[in-house]
């Protein structure tokens, strides 16, 4: 199958955001307290590391879809893309600690897809 350029970027950066999951998933676990969502000291929340495990799975699955140029991963990366821009920026508003690295990139990323995917280069390639 062809596989245009701008599909390919958006596996890329679907990819980075799966990175940024597990990340997250496992700063909640306790493995990496320094860069993450949660705080800057060792914490365990398992119902966070679920979700953020979650997330992660979502990501690679989506990856896989877009790689493979599924008609179908155009409106769930949009659908997904619109979810955690609104989960960051509540985040980012309500939060009464500072923002961190892998929030402010999730938020740039996502951010960064949502204005792609609009794109009639891409909506084409998918067929939309």
């Amino acid at each position: 199958m062809n596989r245009p350029t701008g599909v390919t970027i958006l596996a890329v950066l679907s990819g980075v955001l799966a990175l940024l999951a597990i990340l997250a998933t496992l700063n909640w676990l306790g493995f990496v307290p320094w860069f993450g969502p949660g705080p800057a000291i060792r914490t365990f929340n398992l119902w966070y590391a679920l979700l953020y495990g979650l997330l992660a799975w979502v990501y690679i699955w989506l990856t896989r879809m877009l790689w493979n140029v599924d008609k179908s991963a155009w409106l769930f990366l949009a659908v997904i893309t619109v979810f955690n821009l609104t989960i960051g920026f509540v985040t980012i508003i309500s939060s009464n600690m500072p923002t961190t690295d892998l929030t402010t990139a999730s938020v740039i990323i996502n951010s960064l897809i949502l204005i792609y995917i609009m794109l009639p280069g891409v909506k084409e390639a998918f067929e939309v």
